[in-house]
């Protein structure tokens, strides 16, 4: 039968396979031995043929890959727990980085984070994301496929230098709004969290492979920079657990799980996020399982787990906590009340006294009826307790068989080529009508120059005429005068000749 030893308390504690995808939870306190817990369920699911997803915020959980090394006080351990057949071994193991540095790229498009996500990845208002939500709205109804950064930030800017007729079609839309959202994409960019939004996209059967030897392969992301930005960091992995929820067949109760889903610092998921996110985590928890898929919470305490989903978990294991402060007693209590109760053991008194690698746990047994509560030695993990160095990760990433698939990036044709080649057609359209428009004005200026010069020659012409007809009339009348002067004159002469020789003829007469 498939089963995972997770140890010993008044027998050995195992967590069946047929019941591994009601899901888990592993509290405790830091370093009373969450992580070693977890690397001895992952390593236990790998061996039952089971792949496995798990986020490493620390670097520790990278020690998977590699054998681990025995001591004198490990081999007690396995002694006193009655493990048959330990031996240091490696496990199937493919790297993952968000920032494509400490693993293979994991990407995702624009398109597939969708919306509501990317604003809580962005940490947007509720006016900023409703405009993040037009926007999606827009590109989908423009045919817009959005895979990449440069495409959103085409789209941004597209919505913005349209937001009239956009605002009068979807809702208003208002530039600072648009601006506020774009600052928070630089803000992303510039921690290079915008390198996981691309091609090629995650393949989830990529999550979903065994080995040669049908262990299943556990898949490491690293996290240890993801983790600084809180609300990136737990809606990336929400959103990988909402892609299998909507990805995969129902299969129903299935001897194993097709996938153990760890989802570590679980608190960072619920901080802050608003009621429609929560009902949603609880929507997908409920119902994933259907899937073949379990998954397992990681945080401090128990009740950082929401009450409606906590109620799901049917395999707990909880480590020390520490009754310092109101909010410790608190917990105390909780994980106390949520244990199926032991007559053998006192949980309240019990969870603050636990060592190191001890904890209280609680399994589904037959029937799915959890088991009464026990003090467990945990089992020792067969791998390496602790990081691994740069060269045994390359070694490791170097056979992997995924890294020809995502280690190169792919850029097809997109929102981003899309609209800039409309923007440059606009260009073009513009450009020519203003050259259009400037060369009907130059022919209108031609022919209003040309109607100007033909009238100013046309007065000139009359002007001339004028002049011409002006001295022709002057001559006439001087022509005319002098003819009349020399007219008058030689009248004049001719009678004083006339007189003469009649005076000369009267004259001699008288004589």
């Amino acid at each position: 039968m498939d089963r995972i030893l997770v140890g010993k308390g008044e027998g050995q504690v195992e967590l069946l396979g047929r019941f591994g995808n009601r899901h888990g939870l592993v509290a405790g306190a830091t370093g009373t031995g969450k992580t070693v817990t977890l690397m001895v369920l992952a390593e236990g699911f790998s061996r039952m043929g089971v792949p496995v997803f798990m986020a490493d915020v620390k670097g520790d959980v990278a020690g998977l890959a590699v054998a681990g090394n025995s001591n004198e006080k490990l081999l007690q351990r396995v002694e006193k727990i009655g493990i048959e057949g330990y031996k240091n071994e490696p496990n199937p193991v493919i790297f993952w980085d968000v920032f494509g540095q400490a693993g293979h790229p994991l990407r995702t498009t624009v398109s597939e984070i969708g919306p509501t996500l990317l604003a809580r990845m962005l940490e947007l208002s509720d006016v900023q994301a409703g405009v993040l939500e037009i926007a999606f709205k827009l590109a989908d109804d423009d045919g817009l496929l959005l895979l990449d950064a440069d495409d959103l930030r085409a789209l941004l800017t597209y919505v913005a230098d349209n937001r009239a007729d956009i605002s009068k079609k979807y809702g208003l839309v208002s530039t600072q709004s648009v601006a506020a959202i774009q600052r928070a994409m630089l803000g992303l960019e510039r921690e290079g969290g915008a390198s996981f939004l691309g091609e090629p996209a995650l393949d989830l059967n990529d999550l979903m492979r065994t080995d040669l030897s049908g262990r299943g392969i556990i898949n490491v992301l690293a996290a240890d920079r993801l983790y600084l930005k809180p609300r990136l960091f737990s809606s990336f992995l929400l959103w990988l657990l909402s892609q299998l929820y909507e990805n995969l067949p129902e299969v129903g109760d299935l001897d194993r799980p097709k996938l153990a889903f760890f989802f570590d610092e679980a608190h960072l998921l619920f901080n802050g996020a608003p009621p429609a996110l929560r009902q949603r985590v609880e929507q997908v928890v409920r119902l994933i399982r259907s899937k073949g898929v379990g998954v397992y919470f990681c945080s401090q305490f128990p009740d950082d787990i929401p009450t409606e989903i906590l109620g799901q978990l049917g395999n707990r294991v909880q480590h020390a906590l520490r009754a310092f402060t109101p909010r410790d007693q608190k917990a105390v209590k909780t994980a106390a009340e949520t244990f199926v109760p032991n007559p053998n053991l006192n949980v309240r008194e019990t969870l603050q006294q636990l060592g190191v690698g001890e904890a209280l746990v609680s399994t589904l047994q037959d029937k799915g009826i959890p088991m009464p509560v026990q003090h467990t030695m945990v089992a020792p993990p067969r791998c390496r307790m602790g990081a691994i160095s740069d060269d045994e990760r390359a070694l490791v990433m170097s056979r992997s068989p995924v890294g020809a698939r995502y280690d190169t990036a792919i850029n097809r044709e997109s929102a981003f080529e899309i609209l800039n080649r409309r923007i440059e057609e606009q260009q073009k359209e513009t450009e020519a009508a203003l050259e259009a428009a400037a060369k009907e004005k130059a022919t209108a200026a031609e022919q209003k120059a040309a109607a100007k010069s033909s009238a100013t020659a046309d007065k000139e012409r009359s002007a001339v005429g004028r002049f011409l007809w002006g001295s022709g009339r002057r001559q006439g009348m001087v022509e005319s005068l002098a003819k009349q002067a020399t007219r008058t004159a030689s009248s004049a002469i001719t009678r004083q000749i006339i007189r003469g020789v009649l005076g000369g003829i009267t004259g001699s007469k008288k004589k």
